[in-house]
């Protein structure tokens, strides 16, 4: 199992949230969308971000308008609908939830009769490291 496919997963999991936060900051067009999801590592192809804005438009979260571009074609322009930021905002609970979750998870403390799947003895973090025997 490569560590790159669950990295991918995770990112995917949480793509619409961080979609629908970056509308939440005010009309957008697709282009920035992608542009910020990508330098964020969230992204990396536009062929993610296009059917994911279709599915929320068709979900009713997200509105768009038309206008006029000094350099090309009309620019479809992002916003969130009334819908959308309440599904946002469930989003954000949700987020801190699993934040809060994961937070309790990773600080509990390590059993110190952990054995590791090696079967070897699993050293808690803050033990001390036995001293060397060639030293």
């Amino acid at each position: 199992m490569k560590v790159e496919n669950t990295q991918v997963q995770m990112r995917k999991g949480i793509l619409e949230f961080c979609i629908l936060e970056i509308i939440a900051r005010g009309e957008v067009y697709a282009s920035d969308m992608l542009e910020e999801l990508t330098s964020a590592r969230m992204i990396v192809v536009e062929g993610t971000l296009y059917p994911l804005l279709t599915r929320l438009k068709n979900a009713g979260l997200l509105d768009y308008t038309w206008k006029e571009s000094t350099s090309g074609p009309p620019r479809k322009y992002y916003t969130l609908t009334a819908d959308g930021q309440e599904f946002l905002h469930q989003l954000r609970l949700t987020w801190e939830e699993v934040q809060d979750s994961i937070r309790i998870i990773r600080q509990k403390p390590r059993n110190p009769d952990a054995v590791s799947p090696a079967g070897l003895e699993v050293a808690p973090p803050d033990a001390p490291s036995a001293p060397d025997p060639l030293l």
